[in-house]
């Protein structure tokens, strides 16, 4: 069917037990993209239906990483909306009538088979042909289920309490079909698919069921989601069909999935541990645990950059183009440019969207993140605010992550605390010590301290010295800055000002004269 006619409506139903996976962000991204093209309406449901995986917290950092990337949902439990409440959890009643109506129409059936007895089944009637047999259209008639119990028995069972859940019952042998927007037609046999729970012991639903009720309930009309769930799709179509009509389904399109980065399988949290990269958006730690999470946001890394290295894991616009801004995004994604095969993650790759993003992004919009990063770093810049834009500029096109801006910049506000003298000692010797002696008195005097003046004051003491302003410039950068980095030393010295710059000579001398190395 098509949904063209309707108002999109598109949804994102992350489960709360963790932190956010990049994969899940690129999810939100497609359906972003897609939902704001189309002028429709992007909403957030929690799929908390799994108590036993639940971590409380995990709902705040879902909204949090949504805001961070820019992709905040229209409706959701926090913004409310029409077609609330936007918490699975919330909306238990609801699945039950629907259970309750595919018992009634002959389309599922109570199950009383104890975890035991599940467990017999898959050994008793395991063979060479069927080494993992389920809960099918093939073995239900010999489990302990309303199918195979009388009326009477089945009542009597339900009067006790005795534990049970309610399953779909599969057709044998229906060929099922549906239109992927990026895979087209999709065909299945029902006789592949096992009769799955619906709704759980505790009266909660399953995804299958939950995902068909609400996404019907709150008119969802286009349902991006990883190639992972296309195994499950029989089961949705059924549910679909037997509750509210082929007609109202809404159109699919199963996302490649990212892969490690030799192609060989999806990219995990472990794979992240394994090769020294995050996989989930921002820091998470688990409370019921204690084990930490390294996140995109907490290393470094620009929303910018972490939305337009997702977008082409898996799309292109056609042409060479990498850098997309989310202006750019919205104006040429497309559905049918999604690739269908996984797209291999590479990390590299991520740094260098990173530090492209740093050097196009202008110095006032990159400010309030270097100053995040410097004082998280205990450096005051108080004061000194308006000179920061300049020094951004200055220093930008060094910087891969935003953490290393305070490398790259902490000296302009505060003399370095260690000086690295060891790169210089070997060649150090009294005319060289008599030369910075020369520049002190000299900056000490100068009327202009600008960067042209210091060089030339520089270059004419080291030509009166009878030394190479080459040699010089190493002692001088490491005096300043305590390394050797940094942008061009005369805009440091100017950035900082006689005082400071002097200070610093001298400080270095001192060192030098103590045979002291600043480590």
């Amino acid at each position: 069917m098509s949904n063209t006619s309707k108002k999109v409506r598109t949804r994102f139903a992350p489960s709360p037990t963790g932190g956010l996976h990049l994969g899940g962000v690129r999810t939100v991204l497609f359906n972003y993209l897609f939902t704001r093209q189309n002028n429709g309406e992007f909403i957030l449901r929690i799929e908390d239906t799994d108590r036993t995986r639940f971590v409380e917290s995990a709902e705040a950092y879902i909204y949090e990483t949504l805001a961070w990337c820019g992709l905040s949902p229209d409706e959701s439990p926090a913004a409310g909306g029409p077609y609330g409440p936007y918490r699975q959890s919330e909306r238990k009643d609801l699945y039950r009538q629907y259970a309750d109506r595919l018992i009634r129409d002959g389309y599922a059936y109570y199950a009383f088979d104890t975890p035991e007895e599940l467990e017999t089944m898959r050994t008793a009637y395991k063979t060479e042909q069927n080494p993992s047999p389920r809960y099918d259209s093939t073995l239900r008639d010999k489990m302990r289920n309303s199918l195979t119990l009388s009326q009477e028995e089945t009542n009597k069972l339900l009067e006790q309490g005795i534990p049970y859940v309610i399953r779909i019952k599969v057709p044998e042998n229906e060929t099922l079909r549906f239109t992927d927007m990026i895979r087209g037609e999709v065909i299945f046999n029902s006789s592949e698919t096992d009769d799955k729970v619906l709704l759980k012991a505790d009266g909660m639903p399953t995804y299958h069921l939950a995902v068909v009720v609400d996404d019907y309930l709150m008119k969802i009309t286009h349902s991006f989601r990883g190639e992972e769930w296309l195994p499950s799709a029989p089961v949705h179509v059924l549910l679909w069909k037997y509750l509210f009509g082929l007609e109202n389904m809404p159109t699919w399109a199963h996302l490649p999935l990212i892969m490690k980065p030799d192609g060989n399988g999806k990219l995990s949290k472990r794979d992240g541990d394994r090769l020294g990269f995050p996989v989930f958006a921002m820091n998470w730690t688990d409370p019921r645990t204690g084990d930490f999470t390294k996140g995109y946001r907490e290393l470094g890394f620009l929303p910018e950059a972490f939305i337009n290295m997702l977008a082409v894991l898996g799309w292109n616009d056609g042409s060479e183009q990498e850098l997309f801004s989310m202006d750019e995004l919205l104006d040429k994604f497309s559905v049918e440019r999604i690739h269908k095969k996984g797209a291999k993650f590479n990390y590299e790759k991520a740094l260098w969207f990173n530090k492209e993003w740093i050097k196009t992004l202008p110095a006032e919009k990159l400010k309030p993140h270097v100053e995040y990063w410097l004082k998280n770093a205990g450096i005051d810049i108080s004061g000194k605010e308006a000179a920061l834009t300049t020094i951004i500029d200055q220093v930008k096109d060094r910087c891969t992550l935003l953490t290393d801006f305070v490398e790259q910049t902490a000296f302009f506000f505060k003399a370095p605390e260690q000086l690295d003298l060891n790169a210089i000692l070997k060649k150090w010797d009294a005319q060289k010590n008599t030369f910075f002696v020369e520049l002190i008195r000299a900056y000490e005097l100068a009327p202009d301290f600008t960067p042209e003046h210091l060089e030339h004051t520089f270059k004419e003491i080291a030509a009166a010295s009878q030394l190479k302003p080459g040699e010089l410039m190493l002692p001088f950068r490491i005096m300043l800055v305590g390394g050797k980095f940094g942008p061009h030393v005369f805009d440091i010295a100017a950035a900082i000002g006689a005082q400071q710059t002097v200070s610093r000579i001298k400080y270095a001398l001192g060192l030098l004269e103590t045979g002291n190395s600043g480590q």
